[in-house]
């Protein structure tokens, strides 16, 4: 079983959506993803749950929680959400950086397009790896 964890910020918009895409496409059986941030938010963003809530994914349980050593022992990959020099390092990790617009305050339109753009990079990851 791997672990991938999709790391931004405020783990409130892109980390949540990817592995909310993740777990649902992936093989339970050969990896699972979580998502923290370096500076959790209180809350998933709104406009975050309404276009994942308009594709039958349900993120209203979800809170953002800090990137942290526990959290990260035993995970194969870290992928960043285009957060910078904000992005977290977990030496060790496989690590890739997803360029994507951050969800927040954007009007719904944008937040599809940017759900859409990280569930076509969830599937190219699962692909690649043979998780799918």
């Amino acid at each position: 079983m791997q672990t991938v964890i999709f790391a931004c910020v405020h783990n409130a918009g892109r980390s949540q959506m990817a592995a909310a895409f993740f777990n649902a496409l992936a093989n339970p059986d050969k990896a699972r993803a979580i998502s923290a941030g370096t500076e959790p938010g209180t809350q998933v963003h709104p406009e975050v749950l309404e276009a994942m809530k308009e594709i039958g994914i349900d993120l209203s349980e979800a809170r953002p929680q800090r990137l942290t050593h526990e959290l990260a022992e035993g995970a194969d990959t870290l992928i960043t959400m285009g957060c910078g020099d904000k992005c977290p390092v977990v030496p060790g990790l496989k690590r890739g950086d997803w360029p994507l617009e951050d969800p927040k305050g954007k009007p719904v339109e944008r937040v599809r397009e940017i759900r859409d753009e990280v569930r076509e990079r969830v599937l190219l990851l699962l692909s690649a790896r043979g998780w799918a």
